[in-house]
Formats: C-alpha cells, structure tokens, sequence
C-alpha cells in the first residue's frame, strides 16, 4: 500500500477510483479528483502548503510535486499527465496540459490549458506558458504551437490510456 501520511493536520482525500502504487509517496494537505493515479516511486507532498488535482490527472513514476512554505501552492487541473521524473514545484497547471518526461516547472510559473512542456524543458520561475502552445529546452522557450492533430494523439491520448493502466493494477 502505498505511503499516505498526515502533515500538520491535513490528510490527503482521494476522488473515486484514484490508484496508488505501493511504493509512491502522498503526503500532507492533498486533494485528488476522480480517476487519478500515482505512479511507482513518484512523490506528492502536501507538507508546507497545498495540492490540488482535478480529475484524470496522472503522476507518472519518480515524479515529485511540491510547494513552498507559505508562499506558493500547486493547482493542476483536469486530465494532466505529468511525465516519469518529472518536477513541479509550487505552480499552476491548467486542463488538458502534458508535461514531459524530466522536465522541471518551478515556482510561480503558469501553463494554461491545452499545452506540451517537451521532455527535459526547464521552466524557470514566473515563466508563464500561453494555451495551445509547446515549450522545450533550457530554459523553456516556445517553440511552435499545438496543432489539434498533436493535442489529440499525445495529450488527449496518454491521459485516457493512464485511466486505462491504472485498472489493470486495481
């Protein structure tokens, strides 16, 4: 069962039909929508402030969500996939947002909805990402924006598949 620990009087709440891997991480002042999953080794911790998740989100393996004390909470929205070692740190995450695999979001930084934050993307702090856009590289910088051919086939796509992935553990 995985490690769901209370923090300073804050318990994490699940929607319906959330999974946890055995060995991730929920800690502290957590809020899930329905039909979430965290992943093997991936760490949410609610400690200094809060988190929140709409629905459909995924937190895929090794990646860890934080804040900063009394300064910065997360906020992510509805069908979000945060890829493997992935990092994001006292932000806001609007709907429909895929962030890529070891990619690193810090502070105060906004992603509107309908976005990619390409693999290996470094966002530094207060960078602000405009919806129906891809961001990549280091630091961060927009590239090209999002075709709804790409929103389908990745965005859309990986957050139903991770629906999917997370029944056959259950």
């Amino acid at each position: 069962m995985a490690l769901i620990k209370p923090c300073r009087g804050n318990t994490p709440l699940f929607g319906d039909n959330c999974w946890l891997a055995e060995n991730a991480t929920v800690v502290g002042d957590v809020r899930m929508g329905n039909d979430c999953s965290i992943w093997f080794n991936a760490v949410v911790r609610g400690d200094v402030n809060s988190i929140r998740m709409g629905n459909q989100v995924n937190v895929q393996d090794g990646a860890v969500i934080h804040c900063t004390f009394e300064k910065t909470k997360v906020n992510i929205g509805n069908h979000v996939s945060i890829g493997h070692n992935a990092l994001l740190h006292g932000c806001e995450i609007g709907d429909d947002v895929l962030i890529g695999m070891g990619s690193i979001v810090m502070d105060n930084c906004v992603i509107e909805s309908n976005c990619i934050i390409a693999a290996g993307a470094v966002l530094l702090e207060g960078t602000k990402v405009e919806s129906w856009t891809i961001y990549a590289g280091v630091p961060a910088k927009k590239v090209k924006s999002l075709s709804p051919e790409l929103f389908e086939g990745e965005v859309k796509r990986i957050a139903k598949n991770y629906v999917k992935y997370s029944s056959w553990f259950k």
